[in-house]
């Protein structure tokens, strides 16, 4: 294969695009803790905090569409890339059916160019002769049936190209939608920013500590285990991974988004998650939040925009949201959708 692959698409790999990403998050999140008050004059400290939590509710739900864009572009990059293998392969096949030919098309005309009857009144050996119409015959049968072959390999290679096209179109497109998102994103996130520099150090200080409830120390997790091994080295990723910062569109390790932690954990049980909270709530069977163990899957609000791992005793642990770590908070922060056993 190495002789005849084409080169990549070009491009950022994951790992290079989050760190961009952090990095101009960072470096906004910067520039607007100088910014000016960004609340209305008539709004109150309660006011403002509810209208960041809504933003960073929005932020969440244009995360995970990043999410799922970034996840389908790669995955659409891989298939463009076997594409054009597949592609490059099937011209150097008909290549060389196209030299076979040739080579074929030569000899029956440097052997048959004297017409049959002719050729057999002037023979001094006629049973020579039949040999060779014979062989004659059956170079022109094997000549066919390549012709045949060559033409099913031309249909055959025009239809890859043409599915190699609209996949690099398709690919386009998830690529502008990545980029349409990751602007809603940054819009959401610098407005939330605005809005708590907008607010007293106390007041925000009061937001920080009661936001969610969150805490880092590890919870009871009362008499119930987890169902299975692979939950048990799932949670225990998790719980390694307290006080790491919450990185919108990353999956570990040095930092998380939701979803991204929950994959990450998983990942090293030796379990496949798809990427965004939407696709991993339905990675497992459902069960009640009743029923719960350790190491399943919570998921919340009806769009299943956010999730995070029960721990047991009714917590979870989870990426919150950007400028809070990786940490513990009640199941019931926020309304539960579904709870998902892996």
């Amino acid at each position: 294969m190495g002789s005849h692959r084409r080169p990549a698409l070009s491009g950022l790999d994951r790992s290079t695009r989050v760190t961009v990403l952090s990095a101009a998050a960072a470096t906004a999140a910067a520039a607007l803790a100088a910014t000016p008050a960004g609340a209305a004059p008539q709004d109150t400290p309660a006011t403002t905090k509810a209208k960041v939590d809504r933003l960073f509710e929005e932020a969440e739900q244009a995360t995970e569409a990043y999410n799922k864009a970034d996840e389908r572009a790669d995955t659409l990059r891989e298939q463009v890339e076997r594409a054009k293998d597949s592609v490059a392969r099937g011209q150097e096949r008909i290549n060389t059916m196209r030299g076979a030919l040739g080579s074929l098309a030569g000899a029956q005309y440097r052997s048959g160019g004297i017409d049959p009857s002719v050729a057999l009144m002037l023979s001094s050996d006629p049973d020579g002769y039949l040999e060779k119409a014979a062989a004659l015959d059956r170079i022109s049968a094997r000549q066919a049936g390549e012709l045949t072959d060559l033409q099913k390999a031309q249909r055959s290679l025009a239809q890859e190209r043409t599915e190699a096209g609209r996949k690099l179109l398709e690919l386009e497109k998830s690529r502008t939608a990545v980029a349409r998102h990751k602007r809603s994103v940054e819009h959401k996130l610098a407005k939330a920013r605005k809005l708590l520099n907008s607010l007293s150090a106390r007041d925000r200080e009061e937001y920080d500590r009661t936001s969610r409830s969150g805490r880092d120390e590890m919870p009871d997790p009362g008499s119930a285990g987890p169902t299975s091994g692979r939950a048990a080295a799932a949670l225990a990723a998790a719980r390694s991974a307290i006080g790491r910062p919450y990185v919108w569109g990353a999956n570990g390790p040095s930092g998380f988004d939701c979803s991204g932690l929950t994959q990450w954990s998983y990942a090293q049980a030796g379990v496949g998650l798809p990427r965004t909270s939407q696709a991993q709530r339905y990675a497992g069977r459902q069960v009640p939040l009743s029923q719960a163990k350790p190491g399943d899957l919570v998921a919340y609000r009806d769009d299943a925009s956010h999730i995070g791992m029960y721990v047991g005793n009714g917590q979870v642990v989870h990426a919150p949201y950007p400028g809070a770590p990786v940490r513990y908070d009640p199941v019931g922060m926020m309304p539960v959708s579904s709870v998902t056993r892996i």
